[in-house]
């Protein structure tokens, strides 16, 4: 898979992960590896970004006498999920066109 689209997948699949519920950052790295393949070295710039951009936010559980930092969608990353979907129809009408699906109104 190319490597930008995979980056921008990736970063809607930790959104997705997150709209189910709030999350720590080995559970993520469990859910969303059921669909596409990512690792923590990938993840965490990844969360950095989603969280500078306002589209996640983070706090912390005490959990085994430690620390956890969790994170929470916002409503900018429900926007940002929203988006996607919107803009996915339009890169399924190309997918369409280029298998020789097109259809004619």
């Amino acid at each position: 898979m190319d490597s930008q689209l995979k980056k921008g997948l990736l970063e809607i699949c930790v959104l997705a992960a997150l709209a189910k519920q709030d999350s720590y950052g080995y559970q993520i790295i469990k859910d969303v590896s059921q669909v596409i393949e990512i690792s923590e070295s990938t993840l965490y710039p990844i969360l950095k970004r989603l969280e500078a951009s306002h589209d996640l936010e983070t706090y912390s559980v005490e959990h085994n006498s430690r620390l956890r930092k969790y994170y929470r969608l916002t409503d900018s990353g429900r926007r940002h999920i929203a988006d996607f979907l919107d803009d996915w129809k339009s890169v399924m009408a190309v997918i369409d066109f280029i298998k020789g699906e097109v259809h004619h109104d």
